[in-house]
């Protein structure tokens, strides 16, 4: 993912979540109902989640200390990762709350032509910022599944974006129904299980992004494909033998770590096995640019044995 690509799916879905939370509030205010609010709070949170993703990737582009040498790329898996904390705290908490409360205390959904209206603008709204995500995520996505896509992903951003963002389109359809059904049989109960089922929605949401996050946050290697890829680039030097193992991790969403004990010729000199090691990093760049950190170990091989990529 470019980050230009992933900034301006981030800002497209701040934009909209801020024009939209202002609008259900003035609806709810309006009307009372506790889709509307729960909408409301849901919107909040949702930009206050691209807000943290822009400070994530703001901070990940820091100098490399002594204290961290390998730089703050995981930054933006940390946000990331805060971001599901708050879309399940604040969003879904919230809503699975307000939906019990309505259920206990049903209230007439009032005006709810102004509910209508603003949830019709929202899906709008919603629909053009999903769409940006979208196209920003086919450029990376390549031939994987969106169910794939999400779960590989190195770089969080635009999987969360688009897990917010259909989770923004299928909530507001939510809150039309629990809005519709309470105007059409006058019971406020439907509102409150609208509300709860927006909970419920929300706190799915927030599980998938924790756990897929979590991943990448205590760290992820190359996929296995990758991996082989990487081993028969270094096993093309002439002066590798093979590789031994090789071991590699995500410091950060486009910066890989491969660490690697390559066999070399016993009869070599070291001035050959540093050329060697030189060539190999090179071949190994060019073909893998997110290769930021090389490290190859020269050894004599006893085992024989290749390497299994690990998983």
């Amino acid at each position: 993912m470019s980050a230009e690509g992933g900034g301006k799916a981030i800002i497209a879905a701040l934009a909209a979540n801020l024009g939209i939370a202002v609008s259900k509030f003035v609806a709810f205010a309006f009307t009372g109902s506790s889709s509307m609010l729960a909408e409301g709070i849901h919107s909040v949170a949702d930009s206050g989640n691209q807000v943290l993703l822009l400070v994530g990737r703001k901070r990940s582009v820091r100098e490399r200390t002594e204290r961290h040498p390998f730089g703050f790329g995981r930054e933006r898996f940390f946000y990331a990762f805060i971001v599901a904390v708050v879309l399940f705290t604040i969003g879904a908490a919230f809503s699975l709350y307000e939906g019990v409360h309505k259920l206990q205390h049903p209230e007439k959904v009032e005006s709810p032509v102004w509910a209508f209206g603003v949830l019709i603008v929202a899906i709008g709204l919603e629909s053009l910022s999903f769409r940006t995500a979208i196209g920003e995520a086919n450029q990376t996505r390549g031939t994987r599944s969106w169910v794939e896509y999400v779960r590989r992903a190195k770089a969080p951003e635009l999987p969360v974006v688009l897990l917010e963002d259909a989770a923004a389109l299928i909530g507001l359809i939510l809150a039309l129904l629990g809005v519709g059904l309470a105007v059409v049989t006058g019971n406020g109960i439907w509102d409150g299980v609208g509300t709860i089922a927006i909970g419920l929605l929300l706190a799915a949401v927030a599980t998938i992004l924790a756990i897929e996050t979590k991943s990448l946050l205590i760290g992820e290697g190359a996929d296995p494909d990758t991996q082989v890829k990487i081993i028969e680039t270094l096993e093309s030097v002439p002066e590798v033998d093979r590789v031994i193992h090789i071991r590699t991790e995500y410091v950060g969403p486009e910066e890989l770590l491969i660490a690697a004990k390559i066999a070399v010729h016993h009869d070599e000199t070291a001035a050959e096995v540093a050329r060697g090691i030189d060539a190999a990093e090179e071949k190994v760049r060019a073909r893998f640019p997110e290769a930021a950190l090389i490290y190859l170990e020269p050894d004599i091989d006893r085992s024989g044995t290749h390497p299994t990529p690990t998983t």
